[in-house]
């Protein structure tokens, strides 16, 4: 990994980007959002994340957040790892998964270039963190974030988008609770 993306700053609010392996979109089923929802809720409440910004893409995410616990780095990686499991295992006993064997074997084939891989590799290992200094990098990075869904034409508002924190701006925590900034 390049020097350039380094979580330098474990005091910091980090803008961080993350995809599946081949960019394979996985996050085509409710059961699979949830998992991420629910792991973030979890982080929040229990593991020192302040989360200020997400959106979930069919095959990527989005944060921003800063780790109360000053360690950045080990919160993606927990995180990553967690879900990574949960999401193979969700897809492994998801009998409406058409895909099933394509993405076991995509996932395996991945873990297989990776010697820190045991079975299965689900994210990529990058996470290009980018350190948010000032107003206006928050303003633009969550902007971005916001608007990915409709960069990619899944919807015309960036509120519609279920999985984003776009609908939490819009006054709607009913998905997942996020924290405001400077709180």
């Amino acid at each position: 990994m390049s020097r350039k993306y380094k979580f330098r700053n474990p005091e910091a609010a980090y803008f961080v980007s993350f995809a599946t392996v081949n960019w394979v979109d996985v996050f085509t089923r409710e059961v699979y959002f949830g998992i991420l929802a629910d792991s973030l809720s979890y982080c929040r409440k229990h593991k020192g994340l302040e989360l200020y910004a997400y959106v979930f893409m069919p095959n990527h995410v989005h944060l921003l957040f800063r780790s109360l616990k000053k360690d950045p780095s080990g919160f993606m990686r927990d995180f990553k790892g967690f879900t990574s499991r949960k999401l193979i295992e969700a897809i492994i006993e998801n009998p409406r998964e058409s895909r099933k064997e394509y993405l076991l074997k995509l996932f395996e084939d991945a873990g297989k270039k990776n010697s820190n891989v045991t079975n299965y590799q689900l994210w990529q290992q990058n996470n290009q963190p980018i350190e948010v200094f000032s107003t206006w990098v928050v303003e633009q990075k969550v902007n971005y974030i916001h608007n990915n869904p409709v960069k990619e034409g899944l919807v015309t508002n960036p509120a519609d988008w279920k999985y984003s924190s776009a609908r939490n701006y819009a006054g709607d925590q009913t998905v997942l609770e996020i924290d405001l900034m400077g709180t």
